[in-house]
């Protein structure tokens, strides 16, 4: 079933609550159309003015275990792991919510969201659903969001340009002999491994991806699997993590006994990423995860000008 179009005569009045929708939304020239947005919504920079309608009931801060152990600990009781204020979205009535079904952990929650909007019934807004589990999938939830908020044509012009960003890359990267083993880590402790989109990504920027399935949920790691393996390049890029909070949280893994001894490790082929901003944002800004992904796959072949910014060496 597609999603409603924008009520007629009803100016658009859009609330965003997941980061990756928002930066679709703006990609689709409707910023201006954005009234609200998720605590983590934070790209483009404009974004962070509007007011924000969600929020954790967990402290974000302390240790990767920690921060899992709050979690879980939340998911057991079968509670939404985020609130939304919905005293907030009736005064901003809007006529579109975007949310996601994809994963509870990452953001607020379709029942999260139902159960705010049924105290928000003088606006009836449309709430538009997505659920990203693979690459093909962003492309249709783009489709969907340009249909529900009536601009399919921009919808898929950006997909199209998206697609043939990634195709170029795919193609350089066809040509290589070399293909590194690639280890992408998406949580420190427990050790997770990235599944989703992100095996395909490897795969197009000419790695051999390890752990995790394309089309699934990342799978837990263990570090006796991880050394067994003994990957050619390890990326670490941990959900809702920047560089600095994942480097401050990498001694989990250097201090582990035989981690020095990885191929990757003695190679100096160990790499931090903006896992907040990229790879865990499955929106427009994907095809730059796969150009950091080319780039510390071939480096002598890819230079976007990622290197320093958006990852750096952990070796």
């Amino acid at each position: 079933m597609s999603d409603p179009p924008a009520p007629p005569g009803r100016p658009l009045r859009i609330v965003s609550l997941l980061a990756s929708a928002t930066e679709i939304v703006c990609a689709l020239g409707l910023a201006d159309r954005l009234v609200g947005r998720s605590h983590e919504c934070d790209y483009p920079p404009s974004v962070k003015q509007l007011p924000a309608c969600t929020g954790p009931k967990f402290d974000p801060d302390g240790r990767s275990y920690e921060i899992d152990q709050r979690v879980k600990a939340i998911v057991q009781e079968a509670l939404g792991i985020y609130w939304v204020d919905a005293a907030r979205l009736e005064a901003l009535q809007p006529t579109h919510i975007i949310t996601q079904t994809q994963c509870d952990v990452c953001a607020v929650n379709l029942a999260t969201v139902e159960a705010a909007v049924c105290q928000v019934a003088s606006s009836r807004p449309a709430i538009v659903a997505l659920e990203p589990n693979a690459l093909a999938d962003i492309w249709r939830d783009i489709r969907r969001v340009g249909a529900a908020l009536g601009v399919p044509v921009q919808a898929d012009r950006l997909v199209a340009g998206l697609q043939h960003r990634i195709d170029a890359i795919a193609t350089r990267s066809r040509a290589l002999a070399a293909r590194p083993s690639v280890a992408c880590i998406e949580w420190l402790d427990p050790l997770m491994a990235a599944g989703n989109w992100m095996p395909e990504l490897v795969e197009l920027a000419g790695g051999r991806n390890l752990f995790g399935a394309a089309g699934r949920h990342s799978p837990w790691l263990t570090w006796e699997a991880l050394a067994a393996a003994d990957p050619d390049l390890i990326l670490i890029t941990p959900c809702g993590f920047d560089i600095a909070r994942t480097l401050a949280d990498l001694p989990l893994l250097t201090e582990r006994a035989g981690w020095h001894d990885l191929r990757a490790v003695r190679a100096g082929r160990v790499y931090v990423a903006d896992g907040n901003q990229f790879f865990n944002r499955p929106g427009p800004r994907i095809v730059e995860s796969l150009e950091i992904l080319a780039e510390l796959c071939h480096p002598a072949t890819f230079r976007f000008g990622h290197a320093g910014v958006d990852w750096t060496s952990a070796a």
